[in-house]
């Protein structure tokens, strides 16, 4: 944005170039006193405000600088705490991982440790109870073995009772029955048969 100053400057350069040329001359003009002086009369009043602004700003210039620097200053500053807070909360975390992949490492062996253990005692204790059974089934068949042995044993006492039995009994029958002739064409007995 420009200043009243630089307006009037520009109006008054527009105006001695829209001034007719004096009669005869490259370098001089014809001009209207009334309005040039107008113009510079503004430029005059307007003059004394613009360079105290002016002024202002550049006294102020050095105070402007200053508060920029303190505020630059505070902006790195701030910026390298943040730093140092963030490189300080990365190596906590490259720490905290370390730490968290040695417990994890750690509970993995352990866990591996366990499942060891676990297989071998379970192992141990499938052949102990495969060993245990084949005790009983070793006793089982000696009992049903012995079983056989005394059942076949009384089996045959017994058939050999039975068949005295049956013998006495065959007699006693022949005693209560004479022997008769049996025809040539008839079988002996009377057609009863014995087991």
């Amino acid at each position: 944005m420009s200043s009243r100053i630089e307006q009037l400057i520009d109006e008054l350069e527009d105006y001695i170039e829209s001034c007719k040329p004096k009669f005869m001359s490259n370098s001089e003009i014809i001009v209207n006193k009334d309005e040039i002086d107008e113009l510079l009369r503004e430029l005059r009043m307007k003059t004394p405000d613009e360079i105290k602004r002016y002024q202002k700003i550049i006294s102020n210039k050095e105070a402007i600088l200053n508060d920029a620097r303190a505020k630059a200053d505070a902006l790195i500053n701030e910026a390298t705490e943040r730093t140092n807070e963030l490189t300080s909360e990365h190596e906590i975390m490259q720490q905290a991982y370390a730490q968290a992949n040695e417990v994890v490492a750690q509970a993995a062996r352990q866990a591996q440790e366990i499942l060891d253990k676990a297989t071998i005692e379970a192992n141990e204790l499938r052949v102990q109870a495969a060993r245990y059974t084949e005790e009983r089934l070793a006793e089982i068949e000696s009992i049903v073995v012995s079983a056989i042995q005394s059942s076949n044993s009384n089996y045959g006492s017994l058939i050999g009772s039975l068949n005295q039995y049956k013998e006495l009994i065959q007699s006693n029958r022949s005693a209560l029955h004479p022997i008769e002739e049996v025809p040539a064409d008839q079988p002996a007995g009377d057609g009863l048969d014995i087991i």
